[in-house]
């Protein structure tokens, strides 16, 4: 079950565009795919799959994770797994 839906997202500029059901940027695990920070969709699918992978519980946890992508992820690093990494690796570091 997702932990947080489009309404709950903390940033609401995100791009709505139609993803097929099965895209790899909306499926599976995180991998070598690319992130795109503005498109709501592939930002829904890459919290909530962390959050289940991690089992975070609180919506404050996703709202961390979002706003890292969008203010403390270096802008260099693109694929869902690099970020997922990077999140990983300085989750006690961030100022979320």
């Amino acid at each position: 079950m997702a932990l947080i839906t489009k309404t709950d997202l903390y940033f609401t500029d995100y791009s709505w565009s139609a993803i097929e059901p099965d895209d790899p940027r909306v499926t599976g695990e995180p991998d070598s795919t690319l992130l795109n920070r503005k498109e709501g969709y592939e930002i829904l699918y890459f919290i909530n799959k962390l959050s289940d992978i991690w089992s975070l519980k609180n919506k404050s946890s996703a709202t961390k994770i979002e706003r890292m992508i969008r203010f403390e992820v270096p802008s260099n690093i693109h694929s869902q797994l690099t970020i997922r990494i990077w999140i990983h690796d300085n989750w006690n570091e961030s100022r979320y």
